[in-house]
C-alpha cells in the first residue's frame, strides 16, 4: 500500500492556506484598508511589512440562529430555576436577538475591536497593484523573449504529489483488481457466516468446514498481495513549457533637474517614478526602463544618478524630448516594442520651448506611443490658484492641447505626498472590458 506525506513547512510558522484563504475571503476591506493606510505614506514604506486594520464583520463566521418571531414549541433547560414550576407557561421573548430587553449603550459599553493584522510587502503590492496596467500594451514578437507558460500535457507515471490524478489512478487501481481477482469483503463475510452456521449445527461436517477455513485464509492472503491501490496505478498530470508571445514594453522617465525644481518638487517626482519603477518591475518581466534627467541639456543616467544625483541649470524641457527619440530610433523600433513615457515638470521652461515641445508631440512622439503621461509638481499654494485645468503654467497650457488632440495622453497634477497614490491609480487604472 502507497502512503503520501505532505511534509511542506508554512514559512515562519504560519499557516499559509489559512492565511491566503481569509485575504481571498475580505479581499474587498482588505483592499480599502491599504489604499487608507498608503495615503499618506512615502514609496519606501512600500518595501515594509504594514499592519492593517479591518472592521471584525468581514472576520466573522456565518451561523444558523432561531428566529424568535417564528411559530412553534421549544423545549429549554433553566438550571437554577427558582420562579417556575411545570405546567406553567411562559411568555414569548419580545423580537429582538435576546430573550428580554437589553440595556442601553452607554460610554462605558463593551465592545469589539478592530481586527488588526500584519501583511508582507508582497501582499501589500498584489492588492496595490492588483488593478493597475500599462493601457494599449499589444503583443508584439517572440524575439528574444525568455517567457513561456505551463501547459496540460497528458499523463504520466512520475511527478509531484500535488499533481496526482485521482481520477485516473482509481481507474487503474480498479481495472488492477478486477484482472487479479481480488477478492471482495462480502464474498469473504458470507463464506465466514457459513462457517459459523456449520459449526453451531447439531451434525457438523468436519469436511466442509476444513475446507471453508482454507478458502478463507486464501482469500485473505490474497487480499493482502493484491492491494487497493499499487504504485503502479499512480498517475500524474503532466505539463510542458510553451514559449507565448510577449508584450515587450520600454518606459521612458523624463524628470526635470532644473534650478527651478526645487527640492520639495524633485522629492516629488522621484517619489512618484520610484512608485512607478516598482509597479513596472513587480508586473512585467519584460519592460525596459530608460531614465532621462534634463535642465537646458539632456542626458540617459542610471537607476542611482537619477534618483540621487543632484544637477541642476536651465530649464528646457524639449531637450528630454529629443533624446527620448534618438534613443528610441536607436534601440527601441516601433514593431518590436511598445512605448511608454512619463514626465515630470513643474511646467516653467524657456520662452517658445513650450510650442516646440508640442510640436515634437503631435508629430514625431505621439504616433509612436502607447501612453504618455505628464505629472506636473506644484506648491499647494499654485494648486488653489491653478483650480481649473484651462489656467495653469505655459507647458500645462501647452501640453493640454495635446491630451485634446490625443486619448491617450495624460496630465496630472501633484502638490503633496497624498496625493502620488491617488493620481498613479488613475494614470495606470485598468481598463474596463468593453
Amino acid at each position: 500500500m502507497t502512503h503520501f506525506i505532505d511534509r511542506r513547512l508554512n514559512p515562519k510558522g504560519k499557516s499559509l492556506g489559512n492565511r491566503q484563504r481569509f485575504l481571498r475571503r475580505a479581499r474587498t476591506q482588505i483592499r480599502e484598508a491599504v489604499q487608507k493606510s498608503l495615503k499618506d505614506s512615502s514609496v519606501a514604506d512600500l518595501e515594509k511589512d504594514r499592519k492593517v486594520r479591518i472592521s471584525t464583520k468581514g472576520t466573522r463566521e456565518p451561523r444558523f440562529r432561531l428566529d424568535p418571531k417564528a411559530g412553534g414549541e421549544h423545549d429549554f433547560v433553566l438550571p437554577g430555576n427558582k420562579e417556575f414550576t411545570p405546567g406553567d407557561e411562559i411568555k414569548k421573548p419580545p423580537s429582538g436577538d435576546g430573550g428580554g430587553a437589553g440595556k442601553q449603550a452607554s460610554d462605558f459599553a463593551e465592545g469589539e475591536d478592530d481586527f488588526e493584522f500584519t501583511m508582507t510587502q508582497d501582499e501589500v503590492l498584489d492588492i496595490f497593484f492588483e488593478d493597475l496596467e500599462l493601457p494599449n500594451l499589444v503583443r508584439t514578437t517572440l524575439k528574444e523573449t525568455p517567457n513561456k507558460t505551463w501547459k496540460r500535457a497528458g499523463i504520466t507515471t512520475s511527478g509531484s504529489p500535488t499533481q496526482i490524478n485521482l481520477i485516473r489512478t482509481m481507474r487503474n487501481a480498479q481495472g488492477r483488481r478486477l484482472a487479479l481477482h481480488r477478492p471482495k469483503l462480502k464474498d469473504i463475510a458470507s463464506l465466514e457466516a457459513e462457517l459459523h452456521a456449520l459449526e453451531n449445527a447439531p451434525e457438523v461436517d468436519r469436511e466442509r468446514v476444513v475446507a471453508l477455513k482454507e478458502e478463507i485464509a486464501r482469500l485473505h492472503a490474497k487480499r493482502k498481495w493484491v492491494g487497493f491501490i499499487d504504485p503502479v496505478d499512480v498517475r500524474f498530470n503532466a505539463f510542458a513549457e510553451h514559449p507565448v508571445p510577449t508584450s515587450q514594453a520600454v518606459m521612458f522617465c523624463l524628470m526635470d533637474v532644473s534650478g527651478s525644481m526645487g527640492e520639495r518638487e524633485k522629492d516629488l517626482a522621484k517619489r512618484f517614478y520610484m512608485l512607478l519603477h516598482l509597479f513596472l518591475k513587480r508586473r512585467y518581466e519584460r519592460v525596459d526602463i530608460v531614465f532621462i534627467r534634463h535642465t537646458h541639456d539632456a542626458q540617459e543616467v542610471d537607476e542611482q544618478e537619477f534618483f540621487y544625483s543632484r544637477q541642476s541649470g536651465g530649464t528646457i524641457v524639449s531637450t528630454a524630448l529629443d533624446k527620448m527619440l534618438e534613443i528610441q530610433k536607436a534601440r527601441y523600433a516601433t514593431a518590436d516594442w511598445n512605448i511608454y513615457a512619463a514626465q515630470a515638470s513643474d511646467g516653467y521652461t524657456q520662452s517658445g520651448d513650450a510650442r516646440r515641445c508640442v510640436e515634437m508631440l503631435n508629430d514625431d512622439i505621439m504616433p509612436l506611443c502607447q501612453y504618455y503621461a505628464y505629472i506636473e509638481i506644484l506648491d499647494e499654494r499654485e494648486m488653489e490658484v491653478f483650480a481649473s485645468d484651462e489656467s495653469g503654467a505655459e507647458l500645462w497650457r501647452a501640453y493640454r492641447t495635446v491630451a485634446e488632440t490625443w486619448p491617450n495622453f495624460a496630465t496630472k497634477r501633484i502638490s503633496k505626498p497624498a496625493d502620488i497614490f491617488p493620481v498613479f491609480r488613475e494614470l495606470f487604472r485598468k481598463a474596463e472590458a468593453a
